[in-house]
């Protein structure tokens, strides 16, 4: 349980199911995380706005099925301003009220960001301007070990910082599997006079492979201890999977007793690992918590 002697919050992130199977995965995950009472659920939205449609349909189905606070996705990348301010303004009319404002990945076969000249070309502008039409708690993104295509750290931090000077109510990073990397970004981004929330990302180990896909595409470094660990588990699924929730409750107690208070779940639709992480941070249904 968390006998840490402070509230932690949790929020969790969904992507939009491709089949009727995934479907019911999905839907069963919320289920099962939802009296863990998150902060909010974000929703992602493909590359281009490839998902458009069934981003809107989770979220709305959130919103209007569940007690839980929904937050799609929206980005720059693909898009006219004028759209783009179009779905806000429907989302806002649809009692919709956090939305993570991110550029977005590029289309596939692109390896550089054009934007387009009636676009908005960053994450920043597109906060500014989802900002002028509404007062909308925003989300954006962070990344401990910088953003692939920055040029340098400093940069990256620098394009944090307009992100949340713009408007943005906290950023969520990349997910890392080094502690130490998230501390030494959190003091930096203080040190840049960045003051809202610095929510760390944690994607518990499904699959290991798929990690190493996920991190080699995304410039995170995977430390030979993690590597060892899963060691020799492909054909194990079981103990994989003690493995990985015990990999995940150390890092997120770590975080926990360095004073980290909110913590953003990569969930990939299933809720096994992330339930029990909570369990651990003493995140618990509130039946549970009566009695705990």
């Amino acid at each position: 349980m968390n006998n840490m002697n402070f509230p932690i919050e949790v929020s969790f992130e969904f992507f939009p199911p491709a089949d009727a199977e995934m479907e019911a995965t999905l839907w069963k995950s919320v289920e099962r995380l939802a009296p863990l009472a998150p902060r909010f659920v974000s929703v992602t939205y493909g590359a281009d706005g490839s998902t458009r449609e069934r981003t809107h349909n989770v979220v709305t189905r959130i919103q209007r099925d569940t007690p839980i606070v929904g937050a799609p996705h929206l980005t720059c990348v693909g898009a006219s301003r004028g759209e783009i301010l179009d779905i806000a303004r429907r989302y806002w009319d649809q009692g919709i009220r956090h939305l993570v404002a991110l550029r977005g990945d590029l289309p596939r076969g692109e390896s550089q960001n054009v934007p387009r000249s009636d676009g908005f070309a960053y994450a920043s502008d597109l906060v500014a301007g989802l900002k002028s039409v509404a007062d909308f708690d925003i989300s954006v993104a962070a990344y401990p070990e910088k953003h692939p295509e920055a040029l340098s750290a400093s940069v990256d931090l620098d394009n944090l910082k307009r992100k949340i000077d713009a408007g943005a109510s906290r950023a969520i990073t990349q997910f890392f599997y080094d502690t130490d990397v998230f501390l030494r970004f959190r003091d930096c981004a203080a040190a840049a006079g960045i003051t809202a929330p610095i929510v760390p990302g944690i994607l518990p180990v499904t699959r290991f492979p798929q990690v190493l896909k996920f991190a080699s595409k995304c410039g995170v470094a995977i430390p030979d201890w993690l590597k060892d660990r899963f060691h020799g588990l492909d054909d194990d699924p079981e103990t994989r999977r003690l493995i990985a929730a015990s990999v995940a409750i150390e890092q997120v107690q770590e975080l926990a007793r360095q004073g980290v208070r909110e913590f953003h779940f990569y969930t990939l639709n299933r809720a096994e690992l992330t339930y029990a992480i909570c369990h651990a941070l003493g995140v618990r249904p509130a039946k549970q918590r009566a009695v705990a």
